[in-house]
């Protein structure tokens, strides 16, 4: 177990914590700051694992997982208390799933697919994390927002449709290339 992998099972431990704050009349700040917390570890823990040569194949699945953990869980309790639209919920949580299930789907019928992040994933999860943390911040301190708030879930919004696009056109072309043969 190296440093980096500590790091990153702290950052899944903080996930009920940040999911109780936010679900806690008066301790949304702590979620914010939480929050903020667990950004500043996923780059410190990538940064110690790529810089000290400690990148392990757990940490390739233990990184990906804690972040997924922690955005699913925020727009999840955030939308079942009504704090951001139900339908950037749905959209959001759907997308991983979609992703997560095409994965599966390609191992169980025979033809397994590695998933790399693409350029419009990175830029996707960069707008859903800015998005959270102005939500939280802005609920946390009671600063008005609502003009950012609006910009990034449109900005949210798109990049997770075209997120979506962009795996099912990899998942499709891995099928059809592996499926016709050598």
């Amino acid at each position: 177990m190296s440093i980096p992998n500590l790091i990153t099972l702290g950052r899944i431990l903080l996930v009920p914590i940040v999911v109780w704050a936010i679900a806690t009349p008066g301790a949304m700040w702590i979620a914010f700051v939480l929050f903020l917390v667990a950004g500043v570890s996923d780059a410190v823990d990538g940064y110690l694992a790529k810089r000290f040569a400690m990148t392990t194949e757990l940490g390739a699945y233990l990184d990906p997982l804690a972040d997924k953990a922690l955005i699913v869980s925020i727009y999840l309790t955030l939308g079942i208390n009504n704090l951001i639209p139900r339908w950037l919920v749905i959209l959001v949580v759907s997308r991983d799933i979609l992703i997560v299930g095409g994965i599966m789907l390609s191992w169980v019928i025979g033809n397994p697919l590695k998933i790399k992040p693409l350029l419009v994933s990175k830029l996707n999860t960069v707008a859903q994390i800015l998005f959270a943390c102005v939500v939280l911040g802005s609920l946390g301190f009671a600063i008005p927002a609502d003009t950012l708030t609006l910009v990034l879930m449109g900005v949210v919004a798109v990049l997770t449709l075209l997120s979506v696009a962009a795996y099912l056109a990899e998942w499709v072309r891995h099928m059809n290339t592996s499926a016709a043969g050598p």
